[in-house]
């Protein structure tokens, strides 16, 4: 089936999608799901979550049990061909000849998907990820960072419009990370959709543009990432007291303050979701009363993976 062409139509649609293996167990529960186009999308979820059934499926590895996936308007059971030929799919680990070339390699890669010759395409691909100059060694003598590249490269050979990345950064030390991340947005600033599966939390509030959250085969949220931290985030003020207290006094129980520091940090939690107010003000005038000076403060704001945690513990 083929959906009907509109504007602003998602790069990916999942509509009702469930997967229960023969076992009996459910994987994933009524997922429903829009990829906007050339976002990068970050789906976040403990392990058993569901993440790698979801990929699968819309990649065609699994079948669902119900629902329908469609890419850039493709129904990925009854137009597959067509559906696939959009996904780009960079796994974990290198599934290349290490004996073959960068250059062989993603010719191969293009050819597999039935696409005609195009050493452009494939020059331009090797170029932007810094591998033109390794294009004739062999795969065996690349370092593990060109070995990630040539896993873009491979899935870019085709001109797909989703790039699927699964944990593209694992077990890659942070300097690779970083660089990993720049050519991520370089991509999607080129006009590449992205989903990316990640372990690091800091990685996906370094780059993703929206964040979804699986867990138990349910999507429990899916958000922009900055609507995200400023509805979820809680804010912390820390102040360094001028002297130490063994205990927090009675008149200051109301604010569910933490004494810390071996008595010398007073930390008071509060968010602004909804228009409430800090309750800040008040504190610090019982501080006052209560004769409690400080010397200096600070403030904090949780992290989306303090976020995250609170998401998947609630579920």
């Amino acid at each position: 089936m083929l959906y009907a062409a509109a504007p602003f139509r998602p790069a990916l649609e999942v509509r009702n999608l469930s997967k229960t293996y023969a076992s009996g167990f459910r994987a994933l529960k009524n997922i429903n799901l829009d990829i906007r186009r050339g976002e990068i999308f970050a789906l976040l979820g403990p392990n058993g979550a569901g993440k790698t059934t979801l990929i699968s499926i819309i990649c065609g590895i699994v079948t669902a049990s119900e629902g329908s996936v469609a890419v850039d308007g493709h129904d990925t059971v009854t137009d597959y061909r067509a559906a696939r030929a959009e996904i780009g799919l960079v796994p974990q680990e290198m599934a290349a000849d290490i004996f073959d070339t960068p250059w062989n390699s993603v010719r191969l890669s293009r050819a597999l998907f039935g696409k005609p010759a195009n050493p452009g395409h494939l020059i331009k691909v090797l170029k932007e990820l810094s591998l033109w100059e390794q294009r004739n060694n062999k795969i065996l003598t690349l370092s593990g960072g060109m070995k990630r590249r040539l896993l873009i490269a491979k899935a870019l050979s085709h001109e797909p419009a989703l790039l699927f990345l699964d944990e593209p950064t694992a077990g890659v030390d942070v300097e690779l990370r970083k660089d990993m991340w720049g050519l991520v947005r370089a991509l999607r600033d080129a006009g590449t959709t992205i989903i990316l599966t990640t372990h690091y939390i800091e990685e996906a509030e370094e780059m993703a543009d929206r964040i979804g959250v699986i867990n138990n085969g349910e999507i429990i949220l899916v958000e922009d990432k900055a609507e995200l931290m400023r509805k979820l985030g809680k804010k912390q003020l820390t102040l360094q007291l001028r002297e130490p207290l063994t205990a927090i006094p009675a008149a200051l129980a109301a604010h569910h303050l933490t004494l810390g520091a071996d008595g010398r940090e007073l930390t008071y939690t509060y968010d602004t979701r909804g228009g409430r107010t800090t309750g800040i003000t008040a504190l610090l005038d019982d501080l006052a009363n209560a004769g409690i000076g400080f010397s200096d403060l600070q403030t904090t704001q949780s992290s989306l993976e303090d976020i995250f945690v609170d998401l998947v513990s609630q579920g």
